[in-house]
């Protein structure tokens, strides 16, 4: 990165990336404290799995819904809308006293939080050119990773000190101080921030042409999902996202079932898989700006990115089967999660690799959706395929990864810019 080209893009992501960080706090806090809120509130196992298919269902419709927000108010007031009711459902968790409230805490938690990614994939069309997007991508995804690894210890050590009604109401201030230099940072989009030099804006405008990215109208649903591109994005989501939502959701619970652990135990290893999905982030984003600023085409850059990363996951997930010692299957759960990263975050910048920006948050938000249709499947089948091991369950896991990458590379095409046909009428 040139300082000619400037740094303020970077600062961009960073604090999108912080965002990300609080999102899985928030989200894993329910999943790290569950034998003891379950104890509280009367609730099974079965009642977990209802949980976290309300949030799924919810997350879901909210990644549609705020693709079309972003798309429509910006990346300023798409995200403080988003964080602002996710903060309070996850603080309101700490008034749970039944099941009821608690689904409709899920329920809310999981609208809001899907504002997320659509933003972020609209943010990095905005601000990145397309020799840099997997990179900043990759630091965005870092951040989801980042919470993975801070919230387990995190969540466990605030539980001690202040019990699970504490600790939500704690986690539920953290968005609100995101908030402060979010609103005074982020003024506008690059074309007309006040804080960005000539030189950097310029080089971010030079680079959405180059990528395609000049034409900025809005483009109806209905007509996005008239090109393969599309569905090749939508269909790579709906078959690899059950594989990182498999250990978000359920790595505490497996780790409670299969090894005995209790919440301070949870807490001491549950962390060990994101770091390594924190360094595929990092090293998918890198490798494919590499391959991109040696010569290499776009499409060779993610086809290499996203097949080493569904080639890493496959084999590990089916050695995690036979993993009898809570080391070696964190060890192997941090290879599964690797892959994903190095995967899903070049996965994630193909909707401004092939359109518009008027039209990233939409196609984030509905891949978003199908990738949440995809997790529910999994989740509903959790219960029943773990009543004696996890095995069967990382067995599905392991066939769905070669899947979804022969959706991504006969379904979609070759990476490139695509031609939009002017539209009839308005959107």
């Amino acid at each position: 990165m040139s300082n000619i080209k400037g740094r303020f893009r970077w600062c961009v992501i960073a604090l999108i990336a912080l965002a990300t960080v609080i999102n899985y706090i928030d989200r894993n806090a329910l999943a790290v404290m569950w034998p003891e809120v379950s104890k509280d509130i009367g609730a099974t196992k079965e009642d977990y799995a209802l949980l976290v298919t309300i949030f799924m269902i919810f997350y879901a419709f909210g990644q549609s819904l705020f693709g079309r927000i972003f798309d429509a108010i910006g990346t300023r007031m798409g995200f403080t809308i988003s964080i602002v009711i996710w903060s309070l459902s996850i603080a309101a968790h700490a008034f749970v006293r039944s099941m009821p409230l608690l689904m409709v805490l899920r329920a809310t938690l999981g609208v809001s939080e899907a504002g997320n990614w659509p933003g972020a994939a609209k943010a990095n069309a905005l601000w990145f050119p397309s020799r840099e997007r997997a990179l900043a991508q990759g630091i965005f995804n870092a951040g989801a990773s980042l919470g993975g690894i801070v919230s387990a210890p995190l969540i466990a050590l605030l539980f001690v000190q202040f019990g699970w009604h504490g600790t939500f109401l704690l986690i539920g201030v953290l968005g609100f101080v995101w908030l402060v230099p979010w609103l005074w940072f982020y003024k506008a989009d690059p074309d007309t921030h006040p804080g960005i030099s000539a030189e950097e804006r310029a080089y971010i405008l030079s680079g959405r042409t180059e990528a395609g990215q000049d034409d900025g109208r809005r483009i109806p649903l209905g007509e996005l999902l008239r090109y393969r591109q599309s569905w090749g994005v939508i269909l790579s989501r709906f078959f690899l996202d059950p594989v990182w939502w498999l250990f978000v959701s359920w790595l505490p619970i497996y780790l409670a079932e299969t090894f005995g652990f209790d919440v301070k135990q949870i807490g001491l290893f549950a962390w060990v898989p994101f770091v390594g999905a924190m360094f595929g982030s990092l090293f998918g984003g890198w490798l494919a700006g590499r391959i991109i600023g040696g010569g290499g085409s776009v499409h060779r850059a993610r086809m290499t990115t996203i097949g080493i990363g569904c080639a890493i996951m496959l084999p590990s997930l089916l050695f995690t089967i036979g993993a009898s010692e809570p080391l070696n299957a964190v060890l192997l759960i941090a290879c599964i999660l690797f892959g994903f990263q190095m995967a899903i975050g070049n996965i994630q910048t193909l909707p401004s690799d092939y359109f518009g920006g008027g039209a990233v948050g939409s196609l984030a938000g509905i891949s978003g959706t199908a990738a949440v249709a995809g997790t529910l499947i999994t989740t509903w089948l959790v219960p029943t395929l773990t009543q004696t091991s996890y095995a069967p369950i990382f067995a599905l896991s392991a066939a769905i990864v070669p899947i979804s990458f022969l959706c991504f590379w006969l379904v979609g095409g070759r990476v490139a810019p695509v031609t939009v046909k002017p539209a009839n009428t308005e959107a």
